[in-house]
């Protein structure tokens, strides 16, 4: 963003043409943004010279080039004269005349036009025998504009040798500041809100133009209506669109003072209509569009000009006014009349109705479009202009009233123009929709956040500098956002606002006190890290995979593409969907582990997994913390270190990390009811019903653990000894991590067996939870005491079991005698009998 020091006191009640330039450039770039650079505006123009031609004559040798004599009042050094004083100039520019006051650039002058980059310094030369001394200017010559068709000529009355800089206020410095840093201020790509911020950062109270605001200018009609009708079809995309026609136009040339205006900013001009909606756009940040009524006319389909904002058919063009033709992308915003496309929205308009030299009507727009559709559009097409600088930043539509005000104005001064029409207001907007309601905030909040101890009236006062709207007590502060201002939504903007303005550098230098006392454990993460050390202590290794899937690995596994989100723009054709559930990722691993040595191993994932039949009450995915795991061995280990199926392997892994709880419970997956949850339908999709379970904490279910489909395991070349589980990360509490420390007994532990007759459709989890509640009776007496599984042995009678039973316990205070130990036993005993049919063998 270019900002002219010089122009602030034309439009503000601000002067910044005589600070020192060092200091403001570091006050704007701690409070404000990154200043890329700054130009010294004037250097280019120091030794163009005012001058007036005295006499204009034909070139004897010439058909187009004049001999002039010009009056630079003596101010020129080392150049030839006459005897008058005046110096000889060959000029070939078609409206050069005797009495003109224009540019003169004398020998040893660099062209301004080359200034900076390839620089073209003039001299003094014979043209067709007829000496020359430097150049009479052209706008395009002097870096104005790209008109090159004759010298520019200068009204106002000028002593002659007056510097071309000092005539018009050229000494002036533009600060180049990062575009980036007002990426969420789009009243910052405009001059008056660059202005604005400058005095709020130096404590000055800032005033804007009567205009922006207010209603300064007489709107009534001058001239016969030129009907005008206006459709938005596109609402959502388009709050509001504003236009109206003008007519008794006369185009030209702006006057010298916008063109010197524009080309501070580094716009040219082109003539006095475009040049009014580029001038009004820098001052407001409002892009403007003009369109020559009467070419618009010609296209409708209606008595008068008709604008309609609808999407593009398909295989409709359009030719720009930068001559490039494109189909626009199906969800362009475009500006039509009757079946023809005229504008593409907030982007450029059409070449068909440009406004040129024939131009007698016009029709000005000032509207408001989707910031993220110019965006797309923009980038589809490869179009940047400074319009979409603007509105992809979301410029505030309740400026344009103003915005249009203005440029009606500009256009009556500047080209005749009459209002032929009443303003169409197309409008959507509600103010609340686009400035937030007034925020209200303790004084000791923002203290507390900044480390200031500012009063409140203090605080008033610098939200009041930037037209803030402040209602303030000791205390409190309620305040209210300018039209301009979209940002400031919670109590945090404000501190914000409060801290930039009165300037983060003065921040005390001394650290905010803080409690010593420890900080609350986050409970998930306690999970987490309790899972984590668990499964590793098993000799698990955890892995960390892609939220994304490829959907192939979702049918290999029996998942259902479908219900999973799937991905508009993927990293990779691999990653298409979101995981349904954690399992397919590890399953995905084991064979490369398999084939590159490992026979055998164990992986777990903690992740996330979502599904389309998931969603919260605003219609967002719900988040699923789980932990899958996978064990796997191949022929030789499973026949080495593995008697019983692969089921028990993983059920072991998981008994680790839930206990042995008694409202942990296993229904056979073949049995289990899952209607009506889908998610909980795919997370099990890959296990075998006959050899899986599902897992329930009380009534809960909590997830599943078991083997494989066959299906699976051919799909992605599993061994046959492979099985796992994945629970919900919520069904494992943090607490269960504790504190594992106990001290061990002085006097000796007996060990003692017992072996219960137990009818084999019994869970041995169920006889286990039973056992393991005795047990903890026994410890808190102050007793160590354990009691894991032996055997379990079944033979010919397949009604029961043998299930073997080791008692570990010892006496912190005394040696215990084998009677105290039976009798224990026959506790433990007695209470399995409760419970159970049991028989001691």
């Amino acid at each position: 963003m270019k900002v002219p020091l010089s122009l602030a006191k034309f439009y503000t009640n601000i002067d910044l043409s005589h600070d020192d330039i060092t200091e403001l450039v570091d006050v704007i770039g701690a409070q404000l943004g990154a200043v890329e650079e700054v130009e010294d505006f004037g250097a280019k123009f120091a030794d163009a010279l005012v001058v007036r031609v005295v006499s204009c004559e034909k070139h004897a040798n010439s058909d187009h080039l004049n001999v002039c004599k010009i009056d630079d009042g003596g101010k020129a050094k080392g150049v030839e004269r006459d005897e008058n004083g005046y110096v000889q100039v060959v000029c070939g520019a078609p409206n050069v005349r005797e009495g003109l006051t224009v540019v003169w650039l004398p020998p040893g002058v660099t062209v301004p036009e080359s200034y900076g980059r390839d620089p073209f310094v003039l001299g003094s030369r014979e043209l067709r025998g007829v000496m020359s001394n430097g150049m009479l200017a052209s706008q395009r010559e002097l870096a104005l504009g790209d008109n090159h068709e004759g010298i520019l000529e200068i009204a106002e009355e000028i002593t002659p040798g007056t510097t071309f800089a000092e005539a018009f206020n050229l000494n002036d410095h533009i600060i180049d500041i990062e575009n980036k840093m007002f990426t969420h201020r789009p009243d910052c790509f405009g001059l008056l809100g660059v202005y604005r911020e400058i005095a709020g950062i130096r404590g000055q109270k800032f005033t804007g133009p009567e205009w922006y605001g207010g209603h300064k200018y007489d709107l009534a009609i001058e001239a016969d209506v030129l009907p005008l009708h206006v459709t938005n079809e596109l609402p959502e995309m388009v709050p509001r669109f504003m236009a109206v026609p003008m007519s008794d136009i006369t185009v030209g040339p702006s006057p010298l003072w916008l063109q010197i205006h524009l080309a501070r900013v580094g716009i040219r001009a082109i003539n006095n209509i475009v040049d009014v909606t580029n001038y009004v756009m820098y001052l407001t940040g409002q892009p403007l569009h003009a369109y020559d009524y009467d070419k618009v006319a010609a296209l409708s389909g209606v008595q008068g000009a008709e604008l309609t904002v609808r999407y593009p058919k398909q295989g409709e063009k359009i030719t720009l006014l930068s001559g490039k033709e494109i189909e626009p992308r199906a969800e362009a915003i475009m500006i039509t009349s009757g079946d023809h496309l005229i504008g593409v929205g907030g982007v450029m308009g059409g070449a068909d109705t440009e406004v040129d030299d024939t131009t007698r009507n016009i029709i000005l727009e000032v509207a408001t479009f989707d910031m993220y559709s110019i965006r797309r559009t923009a980038m589809a097409h490869g179009l940047f202009t400074d319009a979409v600088t603007r509105f992809n930043k979301g410029q505030s539509p309740l400026q344009n009233p103003y915005v249009i005000a203005k440029a009606i104005h500009e256009v009556r001064q500047l080209a005749g123009g009459k209002l032929a029409g009443e303003i169409t207001d197309v409008s959507q907007v509600q103010d609340r929709l686009w400035v937030h309601p007034p925020v209200p905030v303790a004084v000791d909040f923002i203290n507390a956040r900044l480390g200031f101890a500012l009063a409140a009236s203090q605080m008033k006062q610098l939200l009041e500098n930037v037209e803030f709207a402040v209602e303030a007590d000791d205390r409190n502060l309620t305040v209210t956002a300018p039209f301009w201002r979209t940002d400031i939504e919670t109590r945090e903007d404000v501190v914000e606002e409060i801290g930039r303005l009165y300037g983060f550098d003065k921040l005390p230098l001394e650290l905010p006190q803080r409690s010593i006392m420890p900080v609350a454990k986050d409970e998930l993460f306690e999970r987490k890290s309790h899972i984590r050390a668990v499964l590793a202590a098993a000799g698990a290794n955890e892995v960390l995979s892609y939220s994304f899937v490829h959907g192939d690995l979702l049918r290999k596994t029996g998942q259902d593409p479908e219900k999973a989100f799937q991905i508009g723009n993927a990293l990779s054709p691999d990653l298409q969907y979101y995981r349904l559930s954690l399992s397919p990722s590890l399953l995905d691993k084991v064979h490369s582990n398999v084939k590159a040595g490992y026979d055998e191993f164990a992986l777990f994932e903690i992740g996330k997994a979502h599904g389309r039949s998931e969603l919260d009450a605003e219609g967002l995915p719900r988040e699923f913390d789980r932990v899958a795991l996978v064990f796997a061995a191949d022929v030789k280990a499973a026949q080495r270190n593995y008697a019983g199926a692969p089921y028990y392997e993983a059920r072991l892994l998981l008994t680790r990390l839930l206990g042995t709880a008694a409202d942990v419970s296993y229904v056979p997956l073949a049995d289990a009811i899952l209607d009506g949850h889908e998610l909980s339908q795919q997370m099990v999709a890959p296990f075998e019903p006959n050899r899986s379970a599902v897992v329930y904490r009380g009534e809960k279910k909590i997830g599943i653990v078991g083997e494989y489909r066959r299906s699976v395991a051919k799909a992605l070349k599993l061994p046959d000894f492979c099985a796992g589980f994945e629970v919900f990360v919520s069904a494992l509490t943090a607490t269960e991590r504790g504190n594992n420390y106990e001290s061990l007994p002085r006097f000796p532990e007996v060990t003692q067996d017992v072996t219960w007759k137990v009818p084999s459709e019994r869970a041995n989890g169920e006889l286990a939870a039973v056992v393991h509640a005795q047990i903890e009776t026994y410890r808190a007496q102050g007793y160590h005491a354990h009691m894991p599984l032996i055997d379990i042995y079944q033979g010919d009678d397949v009604a029961t079991k043998n299930v073997t039973y080791r008692l570990v316990i010892a006496n912190h205070e005394r040696t215990m005698t084998d009677t105290e130990v039976a009798t224990m036993l026959d506790d433990i005993t007695a209470a399995v009998s409760e419970t159970f049919e049991v028989e001691r063998v």
